[in-house]
């Protein structure tokens, strides 16, 4: 094919500089006016000319086959394309359907679990928690025992002037303080470190606050405070308030609404086993 277009090219290079030739020829004769010679020189470029054009046209319709051929390739290609493009929109379109029904109904599970463990928390609230697994937990909650112990031990001294409800009142007072104190949004005694990678927040030791309190009243009372703001700064920030929570107290953590159901399961058969122990004695007793 490459050589086909070599030979077309030299060919018409060829027959342009023939009519150069014949018009170089043409001008010569008319200039010594012999009408005939210059007749016949005209009939052949005439001629050459139209075998000039016919040869030119021939060149067109080629290069105008080969351009139909790769439109018609590019026409069959953009088709195809066009077919696989509206295909892939389809199934995004699935997709893009298909993530919103999964969105609507992890919303709804959601919500149901959220109601669930509503009701484990009112169910729980009023269970002791001592030797429990889960129960409930108020977060934020500061405990008073180390205010009392270390009222108590700070005035050991003089117990035989102080009366008891004198230092009851003394500890009450100092708790009552202190769980003023971590409910207060203005006060933020936290400080931000890097632990495997992770920024994290933590109680600011040097905080001037929490420096005078272990001072006063000791380990336990400084660590009461610091876990009470530590809960409530990860789990209620804003409001800094108490909030109740389904509780693993053997892992220290938030318990799953999974956990806190198995666990009512598994008192209830306890619970019932010891019925049916005590309805199999009064059976006996009444025989």
């Amino acid at each position: 094919m490459e050589q086909t277009k070599d030979d077309n090219t030299t060919r018409l290079a060829e027959k342009q500089k023939r009519q150069g030739e014949l018009k170089r020829r043409l001008v010569q004769l008319e200039k010594k006016t012999n009408p005939k010679e210059v007749l016949a020189v005209e009939l052949e470029r005439v001629k050459d000319t139209i075998d000039l054009m016919m040869h030119m046209g021939e060149q067109y319709m080629d290069v105008k086959m080969k351009m139909d051929t790769i439109t018609t390739d590019l026409k069959v290609k953009i088709k195809a394309m066009n077919e696989d493009l509206n295909e892939k929109m389809e199934r995004v379109d699935d997709l893009e359907a298909l993530t919103q029904v999964l969105l609507v109904k992890q919303s709804k599970i959601n919500d149901e679990l959220q109601e669930a463990r509503k009701e484990l928390i009112n169910g729980l609230q009023d269970v002791s928690t001592s030797n429990h697994v889960i129960g409930v937990k108020r977060l934020g909650d500061l405990d008073d025992k180390p205010f009392f112990k270390a009222v108590k031990h700070k005035r050991s001294g003089k117990m035989e002037e102080e009366k008891s409800f004198d230092l009851s009142k003394k500890a009450i007072d100092l708790w009552s303080l202190w769980d003023r104190r971590i409910r207060d949004a203005q006060w933020h005694p936290f400080k931000i470190i890097k632990v495997g990678g992770k920024h994290q927040e933590v109680i600011d030791d040097k905080d001037e606050k929490l420096k005078g309190l272990k001072n006063e009243l000791g380990d336990e009372a400084y660590k009461a405070v610091s876990e009470a703001l530590t809960e409530m700064n990860e789990y209620n920030p804003s409001g800094r308030y108490i909030i109740s929570e389904l509780w693993n107290f053997e892992e220290g953590r938030k318990a799953t609404v999974k956990e806190g159901i198995a666990y009512l399961l598994q008192k209830l058969k306890v619970y019932k086993g010891k019925m049916d122990q005590m309805k199999m004695m009064v059976d006996g007793w009444s025989d």
